[in-house]
């Protein structure tokens, strides 16, 4: 039988998952940019910071995983958490690590393409940020949710 403090450590790795996202959006925006300083490496600074825009992700999920471990006692090593409890633990990490990860890789191709237009437009810089925004308003939404579980689970 799983038990419930295998459960919650369960549901902070699969919070931390939203880091694949990260990675995966930031490579995909790191290659957009290459291919704009091959033209105009003056641009560099305005490529690395649509660049970082899908980082995001990550830190949200790995946030996650921290309140998590927080609330169950993880780090005093007095974890004491029931299997129902788990569940709803486990259940809390999905929303962020999730929606991270589909989020991440989507705000990784609306910022590489934020990158182009940049690249070919350098005044516009700023609609490529809003479009890679956007994307950002949903993986925000999934650390809502997944807050919310957490805290009222009962732990």
């Amino acid at each position: 039988m799983i038990t419930g403090n295998a459960l919650a450590i369960i549901g902070a790795a699969i919070a931390a998952l939203a880091g694949i996202g990260s990675g995966l959006g930031v490579g995909i925006a790191g290659q957009a940019a290459s291919g704009v300083l091959a033209e105009d490496p003056k641009k560099f600074g305005r490529t690395l910071l649509m660049q970082a825009l899908p980082g995001t992700q990550g830190i949200y999920g790995l946030l996650m995983a921290f309140l998590i471990f927080a609330r169950v006692g993880f780090f005093q090593g007095a974890m004491d958490v029931s299997p129902e409890q788990g569940w709803i633990i486990l259940a809390s990490g999905i929303p962020v690590g999730l929606i991270g990860v589909w989020s991440g890789v989507g705000q990784g191709k609306a910022a590489a393409a934020g990158i182009m237009l940049m690249g070919k437009r350098p005044d516009q810089m700023a609609k490529g940020i809003i479009y890679a925004a956007m994307v950002e308003t949903y993986a925000i939404f999934g650390l809502l949710i997944s807050i919310l579980i957490l805290f009222n689970s009962g732990v």
